[in-house]
């Protein structure tokens, strides 16, 4: 198994965008890909990968209501659960390449609206049936197809017939997409027998665990698969991942030897962590971001100026500074920073700015009601102390913010785009498009502030298929500046991503994709 693609796939690659290599451009993604660092100064012993052991995760990010259909993962938990035992035809490494998985090449045709991928052989799933490419097309005619719920729906729309050709899985688009294989690299886009159909909350993959158990918002059990192609990956005998929402029991876990791994350490208490005897606590800069939404097609949030008169009024360097605790950089109200390719740096920033504030809510004409903002710190870590801050701001400009914490379980399936005002948090995407079809398009799923503009929508599908990239920066430019003028997001910080394991612990590396390297730490580190 290579992290390249072969000399061979380069030049099919090549041949069909008859433009900037395809592997050219992955390469000025990782340019801008963010670095990772261990905070204690000290990196994970290296060397040949050790077989056996159990891995205990603490995962913070779940909830009983939780279920294993790959295209309903909405936290942090059933994301971790679906990697280990699933697989996806790519993943897109720390550098921002594409690394075959299930696909083994790829190629496309002139305009990039014909994509071949040839499927893996010799793959099996746990329940011992062989995975070819009826079952490749099967999963993703379920999640692109008529009334799909699944979180990938918007990535997929431009997809307009899957088909099987041979070995191979053919996907015709109905506009020119450069960036498919990184779209589907989508964490909820794991292989399923017959495509999940039937039962897509099976746990039925291909990938290097077995699920052997599952009480969601508690704990998740996994046996090493034997049969699991890819001997590079999938080191310990078994893994146990416990979900432990609150932090500080999540941090005692690690400290206590009761847990070898832990995500979302707040930034608050990361140095302290750090400095504990046998912990590393790693902390990768990228494209994740915290954020408050609105849905503007709600009052009062359907308003305008009420929308600017609250973004005007966060003071964004004070929650990097506070609540980050210098562990990330502010934001700008889009979900795209310096860490993407075609990145505007022009983009004004949006600046504190409380007589702004003033202004805009007097002219919304909103008549001095309570507007209430629901947090958990189940949305991130510091999230109600982030939403008590920017309350004592809008308190300065006369804006009636008020603040309701609610429990941690329940939030994704009870608050998040179900009530109006939350908070939320993205670990970004790989590309542009990828964010922005996930969460802003029209027929995103999950478009968590309800934004709905037909100009917005036609550049992005513009933007998808231009293969010249000056044109293609600019179309995005654009599109963050419709964001950035209309939208219903407040971003006011990109977040480092905050890990932490035991010095027990070998095969570390930095990946700014996801956290916990990008997902890939139960599959590809190993007891020291």
């Amino acid at each position: 198994m290579k992290d390249e693609l072969s000399k061979s796939q380069r030049s099919t690659v090549q041949r069909g965008l008859n433009r900037r290599s395809f592997l050219a451009r992955s390469a000025a993604f990782g340019v801008t890909s963010a670095v990772g660092t261990s905070i204690t100064g000290r990196s994970a012993l290296a060397g040949e990968p050790k077989k056996g052991g159990i891995l205990k995760l603490g995962i913070g990010g779940g909830a009983t209501t939780d279920v294993l259909d790959p295209g309903m993962a909405q936290n942090s938990a059933t994301f971790m659960a679906n990697r280990i035992w699933g697989d996806t035809l790519f993943n897109v490494t720390p550098d921002g390449k594409i690394e075959p998985r299930i696909a083994q090449e790829l190629s496309s045709n002139e305009d990039a609206t014909v994509w071949t991928f040839k499927i893996r052989e010799g793959v099996t799933f746990h329940d011992g049936s062989p995975l070819s490419v009826d079952d490749v097309v099967a999963t993703f005619k379920r999640h692109s197809g008529e009334g799909s719920t699944s979180s990938a729906v918007g990535i997929l729309k431009g997809i307009s017939d899957i088909s099987a050709d041979g070995g191979n899985a053919v996907f015709t688009l109905s506009a020119g997409n450069a960036d498919l294989p990184y779209l589907l690299a989508e964490y909820s886009l794991i292989i399923q027998p017959k495509g999940g159909v039937e039962n897509p909350n099976a746990g039925i993959g291909s990938g290097a665990y077995k699920l052997i158990s599952v009480e969601a918002g508690v704990r998740y059990q996994f046996e090493k698969n034997p049969d699991y192609w890819d001997g590079t990956r999938g080191h310990y005998d078994g893994i146990e991942m416990l979900i432990i929402n609150d932090a500080a029991a999540r941090n005692s876990a690690l400290l206590s030897g009761q847990v070898h791994m832990i995500n979302r350490v707040a930034p608050k208490v990361a140095k302290r962590v750090a400095e504990s005897d046998g912990i590393h606590v790693r902390n990768t800069s990228g494209r994740a971001h915290y954020e408050f939404v609105m849905l503007v097609d709600t009052p009062p949030f359907d308003n305008k100026d009420l929308r600017l008169a609250l973004k005007y009024s966060i003071n964004r360097q004070e929650m990097v500074d506070k609540i980050l605790n210098g562990f990330g950089s502010i934001g700008n109200d889009i979900p795209i920073n310096s860490a993407y390719a075609h990145f505007d740096e022009t983009l004004p920033q949006r600046e504190f700015d409380l007589e702004k504030a003033a202004a805009h809510y007097k002219a919304s004409g909103h008549d001095g009601s309570p507007i209430e903002l629901i947090v958990a710190e189940a949305a991130f870590p510091g999230a109600v102390d982030a939403a008590t801050l920017w309350q004592q701001s809008c308190k300065k400009a006369g804006i009636p913010l008020t603040v309701k914490r609610v429990p941690d379980d329940g939030y994704w399936d009870d608050v998040w785009q179900k009530k109006p005002f939350c908070a939320n948090y993205w670990s970004g995407r790989p590309v542009q498009d990828q964010m922005y079809a996930t969460a802003y398009i029209s027929t995103a799923s999950w478009n968590d502030t309800h934004f709905y503009n037909e100009e917005f929508d036609a550049l992005l599908i513009e933007a998808r298929a231009e293969l010249d990239d000056a044109r293609r920066k600019e179309l995005y430019s654009k599109v963050a500046h419709i964001l950035w003028e209309e939208g219903g997001a407040v971003v006011p910080m990109f977040n480092d991503l905050i890990d932490a394991h035991s010095d027990t612990i070998a095969g570390w590396e930095s990946d700014p994709n996801f956290e916990l390297m990008g997902g890939h730490a139960p599959l590809k580190t190993w007891m020291a």
